[in-house]
């Protein structure tokens, strides 16, 4: 018999697979949509645990009715649930890209500066609940929190050339945007002959700082850079992207403008939907609408959906079935267990016996089946996987559903993995809460050097979050890279 290799999935995709189980879950998607439609932009950004930092009331006494009333559209049009689905993301765990300041709107005119409508993440130690923020900045007025990070616009993580990300009125544009009707290259498929679309991005790029044709830059991997030309015969022909024949030194290659990310990488959904990892189904439904083509999503066969946790333990004794999972064989019986004063409890044993039973197991012993089934519900090698990565993108709720799925309503959750995830969620919430008051300026574990730029080192003084957090994880990579 023949042997057949299967190529492994890349690990970007499983990261992006797992993104979109978790980082925004269906009912934020249908609270926030019900919000927006509502009339309710604020509203819909809270659902979405994006803060608001701007007031438009200031705004208007500032720059005038009409900015006020341009950044007032633009709020009711911004999806914030959309939003967050766009976000740059960071491996391997496909968290929001910490420390970022992503522009969304720029209300200068082309080549100029101007006030842009920006939206920010904290950075990483502060970064629980992954909650995001918008805020009006200006160049010569910025209003940012003097401890955030990196509180300028990036040039590389910009939307507001890609309205399609954020904008519900847009959202159809994303196709053609990511290049969906032709087969998706990358430049590092052929340096040569960047993708078709690319064309069509950079002179929407050129066009925003005032160039009507040049040179731009494309960032490939980590540090290399790619450096094009967009030019064409006259004004008759389409432009077309061409590498540069003499590549300037970096100086001149870092002036150039840099064609933002969103439109170098590949697309996320569309490479779940061509390798058949995610139905059109789970998408976010604007999403879908742009992609649900069939020469779009491919012939690949999607997956069957996540699993459902199974019901949860009940408060009252059900009546038997064969295959109860709230009864267990134990010394030749079948014993049950259910819930008392907020506890699992085998209640077919006798307290004495089960304090003999439970000591037992504290010293290694094997201890009774009533017993070990309760030390596994509540240790849950199988579900804890999907609270941690649910409390990772900030859904506590969800979280707290799998465990009372498990658990059931009322019970009380024992020392052990699964109250260790949810507590150091709720520390994560408090310092979030610290660094948004500007009551935490840096790392609570550079604070004691005295200088702001101090990295600690990792001795056995350093508290034990900052070096797990620093010896177990590498330095973050965009999710957005091929």
């Amino acid at each position: 018999m023949a042997t057949h290799f299967v190529e492994p999935i890349p690990a970007r995709l499983l990261m992006w697979q797992r993104v979109r189980d978790y980082a925004v879950p269906p009912s934020m998607i249908e609270n926030a949509t019900a919000r927006r439609a509502a009339g309710d932009w604020a509203g819909a950004c809270a659902v979405a645990r994006i803060d608001v930092d701007l007031d438009l009331r200031a705004v208007r006494d500032r720059h005038g009715t009409d900015l006020a009333t341009r950044l007032r559209a633009d709020l009711r049009r911004l999806a914030p649930e959309l939003l967050r689905w766009n976000m740059p993301r960071i491996a391997p765990d496909g968290r929001l890209r910490p420390g970022l300041t992503l522009s969304l709107v720029r209300y200068g005119s082309r080549g100029t500066a101007g006030p842009q409508l920006v939206v920010r993440t904290p950075p990483a130690w502060a970064d629980a609940g992954q909650r995001m923020s918008l805020a009006l900045w200006e160049d010569s007025r910025d209003g940012a929190p003097e401890h955030h990070p990196h509180p300028r616009p990036d040039r590389r993580f910009r939307l507001d050339l890609h309205r399609h990300l954020w904008d519900a009125t847009r959202s159809g544009e994303l196709a053609r945007r990511c290049g969906a009707d032709a087969p998706y290259r990358t430049a590092d498929d052929d340096p040569e002959r960047p993708p078709d679309h690319w064309a069509h991005e950079a002179e929407l790029l050129l066009r925003a700082e005032g160039r009507p044709r040049g040179a731009l830059a494309v960032r490939l991997g980590a540090r290399g850079h790619s450096v094009l030309e967009l030019v064409a015969p006259d004004d008759s022909h389409a432009p077309v992207l061409r590498p540069v024949r003499d590549m300037p030194p970096p100086q001149r290659v870092a002036a150039l403008p840099l064609l933002p990310e969103a439109a170098a990488r590949r697309h996320p959904d569309l490479e779940l939907l061509r390798a058949g990892l995610l139905p059109v189904e789970r998408l976010h439904p604007l999403v879908a609408a742009a992609l649900s083509a069939p020469e779009v999503a491919g012939s690949v066969p999607a997956p069957g959906s996540v699993a459902v946790p199974g019901p949860g333990w009940p408060a009252d004794d059900p009546p038997p079935g064969p295959t109860d999972p709230h009864r267990v064989d134990c010394l030749g019986e079948v014993h049950r267990i259910a819930l008392r004063d907020g506890t699992l409890a085998a209640v077919d044993h006798d307290p004495a016996q089960l304090a003999r039973e439970a000591l037992l197991m504290a010293l290694g012993g094997p201890g009774l089946p009533c017993l070990r089934a309760i030390d596994a519900v509540h240790r849950s090698p199988e579900a804890l996987p999907a609270v941690r990565d649910r409390l990772g993108h900030g859904d506590v709720t969800g979280a707290l559903a799998v465990v009372e799925g498990l658990l059931g309503p009322g019970a009380v959750l024992r020392q052990g993995p699964l109250r260790e995830a949810l507590e150091a969620a709720v520390a994560g919430r408090l310092d979030h809460g610290f660094f948004r008051a500007g009551l935490v300026p840096v790392h609570p574990a550079a604070a004691g050097s005295g200088d702001p730029g101090h990295r600690p080192r990792l001795d056995r003084h350093a508290p034990w979050e900052l070096r797990r957090k620093r010896a177990g994880r590498t330095r973050p990579r965009t999710g957005l890279r091929s």
